[in-house]
């Protein structure tokens, strides 16, 4: 993931994680990539790829601060050294500043842009703030609005939080309802920490910070998941794409989940700073967790070093007793690392914060993952689970 414009963003959401970044380097407050890197970095980037086909991720903070000028340059760039290569791109942004404009840029350049959304007005704008502390939610939806006017693919990123975690079917049908059809949700959790250079939030390092009143709980997690699958396995399989769906059904079948999260070692995702500087994960930028800078290292060596790839097996390696024991290890290989701060039932630590909402989940799903296992087994769709879903859910009434 590229930072172009670092943590500077237009917004001031309550639980951004990445806001704060922008104290890390408060010697350099334009936080701007420069053609410099730029060029390095995509150079490198294309290089370092084992494969014909490259994916660009352009993140934030806020994606759109840089001009169209901007990624008509990366644009340039990638055709200079991409050879043969397939090169796509990707952008996420929290959409109040798109416009026609970029909108246009987006079709015409075949960019996927993400935006960032967390359900309905009430839900959304809880959290989600302008700095003036005014709700953003009229202002995504406009620019949601170009998207489709536009014809530019784009996708949803949600993150379900305290307040909206409690309505999984409110939730589902606004995106049902503004015609998303790939939506990805992640569930927040964050700990307090202070640090000396003013930010706020812990690192996976810190053992014992508090919870963050507007994370997750892990019974909330269990529930909106379980209740969310319910409402798309009768109606929307293999129409609406939801990403923690596809995940778990690629671990149910031995495939590779596309979610990191959810697979066995991680480490494949650097998150590139403005100035060059590479760590370890979007979630991990953390002074602990930087790999170095690409200006002075190419970012191929950086991300295949020691460091790195300690990095990715200590997710596996680090698995508490309870984790190998447990029937959903393969589905979950414990998530992700930075939720990993409490204790098993023997004490051990290493247990995921969220442990049971997943293991509640995974429970719940198993016969529709199975039948659909056995469906593609069978060189059959899927989808056939709807049929047998709803069949199942009026046998039980």
């Amino acid at each position: 993931m590229s930072k172009p414009a670092g943590a500077r963003c237009n917004l001031a959401c309550e639980y951004c994680y990445y806001l704060e970044k922008s104290k890390m380097y408060a010697q350099q407050p334009s936080q701007t990539m420069s053609d410099e890197l730029l060029e390095r970095f995509i150079r490198d980037y294309i290089a370092a790829q084992p494969s014909q086909y490259v994916v660009f991720s352009w993140h934030g903070g806020e994606t759109l601060l840089r001009s169209e000028a901007f990624y008509r340059r990366v644009i340039e760039l990638q055709r200079k050294y991409g050879a043969d290569r397939t090169i796509e791109n990707s952008v996420q942004t929290n959409g109040t500043l798109l416009t026609d404009a970029w909108c246009e840029f987006f079709r015409e350049n075949g960019w996927l842009v993400g935006i960032s959304i967390d359900g309905p007005k009430q839900y959304h704008d809880r959290y989600r703030l302008h700095r003036d502390g005014s709700g953003t939610f009229d202002d995504v939806m406009r620019g949601v609005e170009l998207l489709v006017k536009h014809n530019v693919e784009w996708n949803a990123l949600a993150v379900v939080n305290r307040a909206n975690g409690d309505d999984p079917i409110g939730f589902y049908e606004f995106f049902r309802s503004i015609g998303c059809r790939y939506l990805q949700f992640t569930p927040v959790v964050e700990r307090i920490e202070h640090h000396a250079d003013g930010r706020w939030l812990a690192s996976a390092a810190d053992r014992s910070s508090a919870l963050a009143d507007f994370s997750v709980t892990p019974e909330q997690w269990g529930r909106f998941l379980c209740r969310l699958f319910d409402r798309w396995v009768v109606e929307d399989v293999g129409r609406i794409f939801v990403q923690m769906f596809d995940a778990t059904l690629a671990n149910w079948v031995g495939e590779a989940p596309g979610m990191c999260t959810l697979s066995k070692i991680c480490g494949h995702a650097g998150a590139l700073e403005f100035n060059g500087d590479l760590y370890a994960c979007d979630h991990f930028v953390f002074p602990e967790y930087r790999l170095g800078n690409i200006l002075q290292t190419p970012i191929g060596e950086l991300m295949r070093s020691r460091t790195q790839t300690e990095f990715g097996d200590a997710k596996l390696r680090s698995l508490p007793g309870q984790c190998r024991r447990c029937r959903y290890r393969f589905a979950c290989n414990g998530e992700c690392p930075r939720n990993r701060f409490v204790s098993t039932r023997e004490g051990e630590p290493g247990l995921n914060y969220l442990c049971k909402g997943y293991y509640k989940f995974f429970d719940h799903v198993a016969p529709y993952m199975d039948f659909m296992r056995n469906e593609l087994a069978h060189r059959r769709p899927p989808s056939n689970v709807m049929e047998w879903a709803r069949r199942r859910t009026a046998a039980k009434r």
